[in-house]
């Protein structure tokens, strides 16, 4: 991550799996939600498209877990804050500006693998690495506010270079009230599948340092909904 900033890692040492599919979203300018994770270094996507691509990329990152690391980069490389939007929670006036954002035909990058063991926000179960796992329904819901194509990208570091999978999702998500629950645990499944598939081939390259399974199968119904981000 911090090689990234530093501008040590360029585009020769990277294979772009499905490129010409990014750089037509990012020049057609017509928006969209990129949902990434903390498997592989996602970093490099974000500097890279700093400096060679026609990408207007904005980070969705709540506050409470990314402070501190956020400042350290910061001091690495002043950009880094550049397009970077810090938020505790979802509330109305989040949600309008990200959809202006989207609008205008900007990205927006948020993670769907991030749930703190003392979280109170609604959550999901599916089955990820052989065990039930919370999944924040939040970026899912926020992505259905905008009607727009969604996308996941994922950036491992394999044979010693860096390949960022880049792959369509859907072409929106779409929650209708009478199956909206039904809805999300279909999507976040979905998401679930393939951050494991992914996870599978680089395990050791899964950076998510919370206690993910601590619920386990067993105990689903104790962790249930709440209010939504």
């Amino acid at each position: 991550k911090v090689s990234a900033w530093l501008g040590q890692i360029t585009y020769d040492q990277i294979d772009f799996q499905n490129e010409a599919e990014f750089i037509r979203l990012a020049n057609e300018g017509s928006g969209g939600v990129i949902i990434g994770s903390h498997l592989g270094n996602i970093e490099v996507c974000r500097a890279l498209a700093h400096k060679n691509i026609n990408a207007r990329m904005n980070v969705l990152i709540y506050t409470e877990h990314a402070a501190n690391y956020n400042e350290l980069l910061k001091r690495i490389n002043t950009r880094v804050d550049n397009r970077v939007i810090h938020v505790d929670k979802i509330g109305p006036e989040t949600a309008i500006m990200l959809k202006e954002k989207i609008d205008n035909g900007e990205l927006i990058i948020i993670v769907g693998d991030r749930t703190a063991a003392n979280s109170q926000r609604r959550i999901s179960y599916a089955t990820f690495l052989g065990d039930k796992a919370p999944f924040a329904q939040g970026p899912f819901i926020i992505a259905s506010l905008f009607e727009c194509p969604v996308y996941l990208m994922f950036c491992l570091k394999e044979r010693g270079r860096f390949t960022v999978h880049f792959e369509r999702f859907c072409d929106s998500i779409k929650l209708p009230r009478k199956f909206r629950e039904q809805e999300l645990q279909n999507i976040i499944e979905g998401y679930a599948d393939r951050l494991e598939y992914y996870c599978l081939r680089e395990p050791f390259q899964w950076y998510n340092f919370y206690d993910y399974w601590f619920a386990g199968s067993s105990n689903v119904s104790e962790r249930q909904t709440t209010t939504p981000d």
